[in-house]
């Protein structure tokens, strides 16, 4: 019943799919993070979904690559590309390790965040006007291996600081349970590649500037790991 119970504030936390409210306490958040990469999993759906069947209403111009660049953030309200832009902010900031984990929790957003912002999506609005319904499905898995990476950082990694959702999360987590993504291809396994290549940068910078994993610092992966995967899927398809 705990497992039902860590689906729902699994996609409580992390989307904006409705489901019944519950009480989160540490033995229902124990397996939250095995559900997470059913968020990317909803998430893949409606761009394959979208891939194939929306360009009946907007063709294959603009307007179909920019709906598949909002797609993400429609079902998950943007809390993974909140934790970007903090995370751009605290870098950019050049501070001490305290002062940029101070940053993070800044409800304020600073020029630096809105620029990478702006580039961030630019660059996924470009990647995602090359794509097509044989890419799509690559893609697609890509949300769900961005956020079981992510799930496999926050229960390993060393935490920045005691407190927070991450923390509180950590601590409740099943360490032991594991999701294995299989992607299909040479174009797959490049993506596969780039999103581990993706996890180990990003240990280091959490480690070397903020002293370990937050809440915000797992999104901003989910955010880069997912860009560099589709950027990836690009390139080699195009050689492919």
């Amino acid at each position: 019943m705990n497992g039902f119970y860590g689906l729902i504030i699994a996609f409580a936390m992390y989307s904006r799919i409705p489901v019944p409210k519950v009480e989160w306490t540490k033995e229902r958040m124990r397996y939250l993070f095995c559900f997470f990469p059913l968020i990317g999993a909803v998430i893949g759906a409606a761009m394959v979904l979208w891939e194939n069947y929306g360009r009946i209403l907007t063709g294959t111009g603009n307007l179909h690559a920019a709906i598949l660049t909002l797609i993400p953030v429609l079902i998950t309200g943007g809390i993974h590309a909140d934790g970007f832009l903090d995370t751009m902010d605290a870098l950019s900031s050049y501070q001490p390790m305290e002062k940029k984990l101070e940053i993070l929790k800044d409800s304020h957003t600073g020029a630096f965040a809105v620029l990478a912002g702006i580039c961030y999506f630019l660059l996924l609005f470009g990647a995602y006007s090359q794509t097509d319904a044989r890419l799509m499905p690559v893609l697609a898995v890509g949300f769900i291996l961005s956020r079981t990476l992510s799930a496999l950082a926050v229960v390993t990694f060393r935490k920045a600081k005691n407190t927070g959702l991450v923390t509180a999360f950590s601590d409740g987590a099943q360490k032991r349970a594991v999701v294995l993504t299989a992607l299909g291809g040479i174009c797959g396994i490049l993506c596969f590649l780039g999103a581990i290549l993706c996890f180990f940068f990003c240990r280091r910078i959490f480690y070397r500037k903020f002293g370990g994993i937050t809440g915000d610092l797992a999104g901003f992966f989910v955010q880069v790991c997912e860009l560099c995967m589709a950027l990836v899927a690009v390139a080699a398809a195009r050689f492919l």
